[in-house]
């Protein structure tokens, strides 16, 4: 699907201000007067702020332009998040006129790839909603300002799936409209009208190749207005984002982050423009190219929950973990050897899982001897656990193979981190101390213990730790036998998890 986007020149973004009747309103009423009158309501909006690029990996200041129109008198508009979020400053310009309006943003939402800006001024045409069924077969137009033209422009179809769900790069909406009234970059966030110039839909995305066309159904959009008019975010967590494609091999790369909302959990949380957001509560993202999963762990967790990250920051070559409304990102350290400074060795790596789907880690994808059995640990306590290795038996009886295990319990008086690191002592004393110390990742805290040298060999990692309310304690073992091996530990640190409910 192409996509308006405000970064490089690339992406000439539309917008437009569907001003008609207020929010959650049903009304088919407005200023504008019928199809002849849509242009008047509708406006292109250019949105300057810092703004990553995904192309190239460059964070600079940019310039985009979209479309949108007015839903009331009084200068509110409804356009597409990825039109402005994240800009420092939004300018309005209405019907194609040469006037400039200032605006600003009320609310906004990157699930569902929409946002509401209240443009400086009074007495605006504006657009009502469409009453009654919205039938496949029936007669729209997609107004805006394609491709940055300030010129307006009308494409006449019809309604090809009256009512479907829509999964993109940039938005995960469960209530789309597809039709085939053209639209281009810069229509993002115009209307799409019947035939009296009505709204049934918010423009968002196309597929050039299939002349395919799609806009966020007009009842999706009408659940939200009024919270977004009231300066509420909705399924949002602050980002203009994208759904990185899949690698050649078919794996998911993350979520980049184009631009980051001012004030918002990802603003707190230290997320930066540029960065790839790689897992959210132990959920892999972008598993199909889209932002499905992130917004279904928004949806299910909710936006003001607190939420474990892992992220990938390309300008460091750097992991960070951390969570919003929760602590703060922090650089991953390899304990023993310090900040890490791999994350993009040449190994693929994949998500394991413990039988239950509570323990996640990410481990080489040759590391396929998997196990993911619970076990009665010390003091007759229940640890869940999966490990892996290229050969489990080997790794477990000897020092000359690489692996993992991730185990948790329910947090006891007697699972002290002294008295785990004390259980391994009889693997231990093959080995030589090299450091031991606190160990912190953003996520969980605790304490670390590396040795190395173990059976004349092999790297020996042991790391014990809590989250936040200490409900549980959470044990990782990584074994290294070869250098190759060692970015592992940087995978197995920067994305071990666990997910009670």
């Amino acid at each position: 699907m192409s996509r308006s986007i405000p970064i490089r020149a690339a992406a000439v973004a539309s917008v437009f201000v569907v001003a008609g009747t207020l929010a959650g309103c049903s009304g088919g009423g407005g200023g504008a007067g019928g199809i002849d009158g849509v242009q008047a309501a509708t406006i292109q909006i250019e949105s300057e702020g810092t703004f990553a690029n995904p192309d190239d990996g460059q964070t600079a200041e940019e310039a985009g332009l979209g479309s949108g129109f007015f839903i009331s008198a009084d200068g509110l508009a409804l356009t597409n998040n990825h039109v402005v979020a994240g800009a420092g400053t939004t300018k309005v310009h209405v019907g194609g006129g040469d006037q400039e309006y200032s605006a600003e943003i009320l609310g906004s939402s990157e699930c569902l790839d929409l946002a509401v800006i209240k443009v400086d001024g009074s007495n605006f045409p504006f657009l009502g909603w469409q009453k009654g069924d919205i039938t496949t077969g029936e007669e729209v137009y997609a107004a805006g300002f394609p491709l940055g033209d300030p010129e307006f422009t009308l494409t006449k179809g019809i309604v090809s799936k009256n009512d479907t769900a829509g999964q993109s790069a940039w938005a995960s909406i469960d209530h789309i409209i597809e039709h085939d009234a053209k639209i281009r970059p810069g229509n993002s966030g115009g209307p799409l009208v019947n035939a009296n110039g009505q709204v049934v839909g918010v423009n968002y995305a196309s597929v050039a190749e299939l002349d395919s066309n799609f806009a966020i159904h007009r009842d999706e959009a009408q659940k939200v207005i009024t919270k977004l008019i009231d300066g509420e975010d909705v399924l949002s967590l602050g980002l203009n984002a994208q759904a990185l494609p899949l690698d050649d091999d078919g794996n998911a790369v993350g979520v980049w982050v184009s631009s980051v909302k001012a004030g918002s959990p990802a603003d707190a949380a230290g997320i930066l423009p540029g960065d790839v957001l790689m897992r959210m509560a132990g959920t892999t993202l972008a598993a199909e190219g889209s932002l499905e999963e992130y917004c279904d762990v928004i949806k299910t967790q909710g936006s003001d929950a607190t939420i474990d990250v892992d992220v990938y920051r390309p300008s460091e070559d750097a992991l960070y973990r951390g969570q919003f409304n929760g602590k703060e990102l922090a650089a991953v350290t390899v304990p023993g050897i310090g900040a890490q400074s791999g994350g993009s060795d040449d190994r693929e790596y994949t998500t394991i899982t413990d039988d239950s789907g509570v323990l996640s880690v990410e481990v080489p994808t040759d590391w396929t001897d998997v196990d993911g059995a619970a076990f009665e640990g010390i003091g007759g306590h229940q640890f869940i656990d999966v490990r892996a290795s290229t050969n489990l038996q080997q790794f477990s009886e000897s020092w000359g193979t690489s692996g993992v295990t991730v185990s948790a319990a329910e947090m006891a008086d007697d699972l002290t981190p002294q008295a785990i690191f004390d259980s391994y002592a009889g693997l231990t004393a093959q080995c030589t101390p090299t450091g031991a110390d606190a160990y912190s990742d953003g996520v969980y805290e605790g304490q670390y213990q590396y040795y190395s040298q173990c059976g004349g060999q092999s790297d020996f990692v042991i790391v014990v730790a809590t989250p936040e309310d200490q409900s549980f304690v959470i044990v990782v073992t990584v074994a290294i036998a070869s250098d190759a091996d060692l970015p592992a530990i940087e995978h197995v640190m920067g994305s071990f998890a666990a997910t009670f409910s």
